[in-house]
Formats: C-alpha cells, sequence, structure tokens
C-alpha cells in the first residue's frame, strides 16, 4: 500500500512558498491536525470537492508514496478507508508532478488524468 502515486491539494502560493523553502509543511488544517492529508487517485476527487469547493488557485501533487518512508502512515478515515498521512514535511523531491487544478462549471474541480 505504500508505492504508486497519492495526492495533495494546495494553493499555488503554498507551493511557490515550498519551493522557496526547500520542503512543504501543509496548509494550516494540516499543521493543526499534525500531519499532511493525502487521498489515493480513489479518493482525491471527493475529498476536494468536500474540502476544497469552490477554492481558486489550487494546484495538484503527484507524490511518490514509495519516496515518503516511515513518516508516511496509512489511517482509517472518512467511511472507514485508508489515507495516507505524511507526519513529516514534505521533500520536493517525492513531488512528480505539480498540476493546476481549475474550477469548472457548478464550481467544481477539473482533474486532470490521474495516475
Amino acid at each position: 500500500m505504500h508505492s504508486g502515486v497519492i495526492y495533495h491539494v494546495c494553493t499555488a502560493e503554498a507551493w511557490r512558498l515550498a519551493e522557496a523553502d526547500g520542503d512543504y509543511r501543509g496548509s494550516a488544517d494540516d499543521r493543526r491536525d499534525g500531519y499532511i492529508h493525502f487521498s489515493t487517485r480513489d479518493q482525491v476527487v471527493e475529498s476536494v470537492a468536500r474540502h476544497r469547493a469552490g477554492q481558486h488557485g489550487l494546484v495538484l501533487l503527484d507524490v511518490a508514496a514509495d519516496r515518503l518512508g516511515a513518516d508516511l502512515k496509512w489511517e482509517e478515515s472518512r467511511r472507514g478507508q485508508l489515507f495516507p498521512h505524511l507526519y513529516a514535511p514534505l521533500p520536493l523531491a517525492a513531488v512528480r508532478r505539480v498540476r493546476p487544478l481549475p474550477l469548472g462549471p457548478g464550481n467544481l474541480h477539473v482533474f486532470p488524468p490521474l495516475d
């Protein structure tokens, strides 16, 4: 379960700051919870609809789960599903791709193809 691609969504501004700082420490919600929230391919669309509805200026991070080591934990959350949570800053080297996540019709985000 620790291999493959997992996803995180943040503002483009937060990502620019992470690139300048050398790592990404998550959103205010992530810092409050003590870990960076990620989703699998099957979870990310619903997660964004629930937690980022109508937000402009977002980017989708494609992250190599196997590059996160023991700080990545798979924990039960919504409806008993296991979600990936990172208990450390996200190293930029683990991010495979950063893509815009624009709003489309009905104020829903338009996702690019997911790996």
